[in-house]
């Protein structure tokens, strides 16, 4: 008797593996089909940095060549050029993102399955063991044919046991893989944000860099004796700002000192991020600042969209807000211990020049879209143009933020 039903549930045991084992095989084929676009995505993304690294490097010549027109129109046609390969990287790495995801996603359902059949087992396993503890041995054995049969029953009671722990171990271990699962999916739905914004910012930038072109173009009427005339006056502007920052905070200071009862005195010169922390897409004295033919660039410029708040980085005074219009508008601000700093191509400004601002105190947006209030003529992309001066000196800002 013991026998019969022995067999019957080994039959159901081995056919429900079967149906179990079919539908695992057909998701692995469909993870294995995901993972080989995915590769293949990866492989597309290779091929396009290769390419879109001769462009950087024919930029690098052509920054080190003299300053002619001719060269800024090749810069420029070459980083139109790396960029839209930049644009097609980022698009295929959200592509293989999102394969990436899908892949996950079967992954955790074929894991929920496999902790659905191994909790379902164990039940099972657990109703054999309690169904086994209600019956004694004596029982047991007077109820089979012979003592085969006994020592089967005994054996596969033991079998069963063994079984449970089996099980046991396997669900403890698939519910940490399953979690695991879910903490590479939420990555992965995050990276999917951070790359569609990256994308939205390429786009942006290489726009920016085409109404950069044509707009020189316009202005200059493809002759290198306008260029150069342009050049010699947008180096002069340049230079002009710089040195009235320069002085106005040396007048500044001094009036401070002599004002110290009325003024609330700077004591932190600790700062923080004026935005929050992002890219950064042209370092201290970059070699690679596509403007660096008009000056060694003094600032970092960090990523940000369009309107963005910025916020003072210490407690300090403003120096000067200009708003110029369609010119170029910028912040400055002065703080304790020699420090003072600059925001360029701000889109509004919420301050007045003379004003203690708070650490944290909103005191403008970004800008740098081109063509648009406050950006100015040297822009290709929204961005924050940021200064650290010490002494009235530009340093390194990265130096001084945490």
């Amino acid at each position: 008797m013991f026998l019969y039903f022995y067999k019957i549930s080994r039959a159901l045991i081995i056919s429900g593996l079967f149906l179990f084992l079919f539908f695992s095989e057909t998701r692995a084929q469909s993870i294995d089909e995901f993972n080989q676009q995915i590769q293949n995505k990866e492989q597309t993304i290779v091929e396009i940095k290769k390419k879109a690294a001769v462009y950087q490097k024919n930029i690098r010549i052509k920054q080190q060549e003299s300053i002619t027109l001719k060269n800024q129109l090749s810069i420029l046609s070459n980083k139109i050029a790396k960029t839209g390969l930049d644009i097609k990287a980022t698009e295929t790495e959200i592509q293989k993102t999102k394969l990436e995801t899908r892949s996950t996603e079967l992954q955790i359902i074929s894991k929920e399955d496999d902790i659905g059949n191994k909790k379902q087992a164990v039940e099972n396993l657990l109703q054999e063991i309690h169904k086994s503890d209600n019956e004694n041995q004596i029982k047991i054995f007077l109820s089979n044919n012979s003592l085969s049969d006994f020592i089967n029953g005994v054996e596969y009671t033991k079998d069963i046991q063994n079984n449970l722990k089996d099980r046991l171990d396997g669900l403890k271990d698939d519910k940490k893989e399953l979690q695991s699962k879910k903490t590479e999916l939420e990555s992965k739905q995050l990276k999917l944000g951070e790359l569609k914004e990256e994308l939205e910012f390429e786009k942006s930038e290489m726009n920016g860099e085409s109404v950069y072109k044509e707009t020189l173009l316009t202005q200059t009427k493809n002759s290198e004796q306008k260029f150069a005339a342009l050049y010699a006056q947008t180096k002069k502007e340049q230079q002009a700002i710089s040195a009235e920052i320069a002085d106005l905070e040396k007048e500044m200071r001094q009036k401070l000192n002599q004002m110290k009862k009325d003024k609330p005195a700077l004591t932190d010169a600790t700062l923080v991020w004026p935005i929050p922390q992002n890219t950064i897409t042209a370092f201290f004295h970059d070699p690679d600042y596509p403007f660096r033919y008009i000056f060694e660039h003094p600032a970092v410029d960090i990523r940000a969209k369009h309107g963005t708040p910025i916020s003072a980085p210490a407690d300090g005074y403003v120096l000067k807000s200009k708003d110029a219009g369609m010119g170029y508008s910028y912040i400055a601000l002065i703080h304790a211990n020699g420090i003072s700093t600059v925001y360029g191509h701000v889109s509004k400004i919420f301050v007045a020049e003379d004003e203690f601002v708070s650490k944290g105190e909103t005191i403008g947006l970004t800008g740098g879209t081109p063509g648009t209030p406050g950006a100015g003529k040297l822009v290709t992309g929204p961005h924050l143009h940021f200064e650290v001066r010490v002494n009235g000196i530009p340093v390194n800002p990265l130096d001084y933020l945490p």
